[in-house]
């Protein structure tokens, strides 16, 4: 058995739409439940009221509304309560800080249209009908795995042994969540449990997430799935763009290009067009102009090629080029600063 017991990271504000979507659920579990005795087995059931059966999800013959009611109704027969105390349990340990991160009317609509894709996913692939948050907290947890793929989550552990392990999101949810409860499990140990909603509430959170990062509506502090992704994009057009010279990412390959032209330290050996283009790119860079001083140097380049900028000027004239994507001139740039300054704290 492996259950999250916490994360590492705790929301910055109240998370009152996420405390208000559990409330709502258990309410709505209450008031749509019922206790049924049966006197052939002598057990007391939970049972869905008659008239709640309508707000479940039927996919031959489904109602428009019942895409979000649905999502709002647990049942209780065989798995009494836990039926939605697991889910709203998942609901608080994920939805609170991607609550904080959306917003309360963002983090809502989330929810809404994860229990709507979820929906979509369970009727295209059965005809039984369906009911629980599954979904939705799927949609909020593939959510949570984009925005905060590297914080730790404590996970229980308890079979032969017992204690707690610490494992990143990415994994925890990607491998155990996604892969082995909603793919792998099912097919050794079959159960009447709705995968595919599951499965379909996950893809929606992860990507609804992802586009929004990709299009700049939520706010991009660079330690999210999107950012990753760009990073590994960017080192590997990176790696491309030096494959015949030095690649700083694998400093066993120390192999160095002569750098064509000449290496200027002082002014007077450089002529005045040339020293007056220096000064306004050393200008730039103490105004905080980065990309101003990255246009001044590839000029400058073209005028002589050989020049090289003081070493901290260089080295951030090179990360400049880089984060603009001219691999092919930060490339360059950091070939300079390598040759020029070797002894560089940080040469790796």
């Amino acid at each position: 058995m492996l259950l999250p017991i916490g994360t590492s990271i705790s929301p910055r504000r109240t998370p009152y739409a996420n405390y208000f979507l559990i409330i709502v659920n258990t309410l709505i579990f209450i008031a749509t439940m019922h206790i049924v005795y049966d006197p052939r087995s002598g057990v007391k059931y939970l049972v869905l009221r008659p008239w709640a059966e309508n707000f479940m999800l039927w996919p031959q013959r489904p109602q428009i509304w019942q895409f979000v009611t649905y999502s709002f109704l647990h049942s209780g027969q065989h798995w009494y309560i836990l039926h939605l105390l697991g889910n709203m349990y998942f609901l608080y340990l994920f939805g609170n800080n991607v609550n904080d991160k959306l917003g309360h009317t963002g983090y809502v609509c989330l929810y809404l249209a994860g229990a709507v894709f979820a929906g979509l996913g369970h009727t295209l692939f059965h005809a039984n009908p369906v009911l629980g948050a599954s979904g939705a907290v799927a949609a909020v947890t593939g959510a949570y795995l984009v925005l905060f793929p590297n914080t730790l989550i404590n996970i229980f552990y308890g079979m032969f042994f017992i204690g707690t392990v610490e494992i990143r999101a990415l994994y925890f949810i990607a491998f155990k969540m996604i892969a082995w409860d909603n793919i792998i499990e099912p097919r050794m140990f079959p159960q009447a449990v709705a995968y595919q909603a599951h499965l379909a509430g996950y893809a929606f959170g992860i990507l609804a997430i992802l586009f929004l990062l990709s299009v700049k509506l939520i706010e991009n502090d660079h330690q999210n799935l999107w950012a990753m992704i760009r990073q590994w994009n960017r080192r590997r057009l990176f790696r491309d763009a030096v494959s015949s010279g030095y690649d700083p990412f694998n400093p066993s390959h120390r192999v160095r290009k002569p750098v064509d032209g000449r290496a200027v330290s002082q002014t007077e050996q450089v002529n005045e067009e040339v020293g007056l283009m220096r000064g306004r790119i050393v200008e730039h860079l103490r105004r905080h102009d980065l990309p101003g001083a990255a246009n001044l140097y590839l000029q400058l380049l073209e005028k002589e090629p050989g020049q090289v900028l003081s070493q901290q000027d260089q080295l951030d004239v090179a990360n400049q080029l880089m984060a603009a994507s001219h691999w092919t001139a930060a490339a360059n740039a950091y070939e300079k600063f390598l040759v020029n300054y070797g002894s560089y704290d940080h040469i790796e």
